[in-house]
Formats: C-alpha cells, structure tokens, sequence
C-alpha cells in the first residue's frame, strides 16, 4: 500500500495527538506561568510531529531516517520534560503516565519505521511503499494510512 503524504502515517498522528496534549497541559494553573518550562515542552512536541513531515518530503530513506532519528529524540525530550512538570506538581500522576505513554509509542512506532527504511535502501520519499502487515505485527497499530 502507498503512502503518498506524511498525514497517513501513525507516527505523524500519535505525534500530532501528543502536541495537542503538550498543549492543553500548559495553558493553565502553575505550568502556564513556567514560560522556560511551558516553551520548551511545546518546542519539543511540537518538534516531534515536524520532523516526521519534514523528513518524510525529503528525497531518500537517508534523510527521512535522519529526521525521524532527530523526531524519537524530541518525544524523549518531552517524556524527560514530563518528570519536570510532575515533579514541581504541575501535572497529576494520570497526565503523566498518559503522556509518557503516549512519548513511548511514538518513539516505538518512529523506530520500527527507521529501521524499516534502513532495510529498504531502495525507498523513494514521494512514492513510498510500506509493509503495513510488517508494522501490524510488530506494533500491533491498526493502520498506517487514513481513508
């Protein structure tokens, strides 16, 4: 199956969904008036969801699997912001675990796709084809593409 832009990947999406969480987080009460804290959590989520879409416009497996590599790091940023946030009790504990869990998948299902375009040296950005069995298999995700 192809996929022909960045939206129809589970990555770009669990990554769009933890943005919009970073975000909701860190309009209110103590966190948003941490505005050191409150910009770089954001930064950094919003870090992991561009560099997916921005890699993946790029023209090799090369550069796409260097901006995924550069997205996983931002969702470990954001996870390591979290304990940040928890620990000056600006999230409740459910926040937390929601979030980092949201942080793992993302990183898990960003490095399932590394790895994926490291094997297929081949794959050309702007005709991509992916195994979706493979990943479904592997990380148990229902789809890589919408519609």
């Amino acid at each position: 199956m192809a996929v022909n832009r960045f939206e129809d990947l589970d990555c770009w999406r669990v990554a769009r969904e933890l943005s919009r969480e970073i975000y909701t987080l860190t309009k209110s009460g103590e966190f948003s008036r941490d505005y050191g804290l409150k910009d770089q959590i954001r930064r950094a989520a919003v870090s992991v969801m561009t560099n997916i879409a921005e890699g993946f416009e790029r023209s090799s497996n090369k550069d796409f699997a260097r901006f995924l590599y550069i997205s996983k790091g931002s969702a470990g940023e954001v996870r390591s912001l979290l304990y940040v946030a928890l620990d000056q009790n600006y999230i409740t504990e459910d926040d937390f675990q929601k979030n980092r869990a949201a942080c793992l998948r993302s990183s898990k299902i960003i490095y399932g796709l590394i790895k994926h375009l490291q094997k297929h040296s081949g794959w050309k950005t702007g005709l991509k084809i992916l195994f979706i069995g493979w990943f479904i298999n592997i990380f148990g995700i229902q789809s890589l593409l919408s519609h």
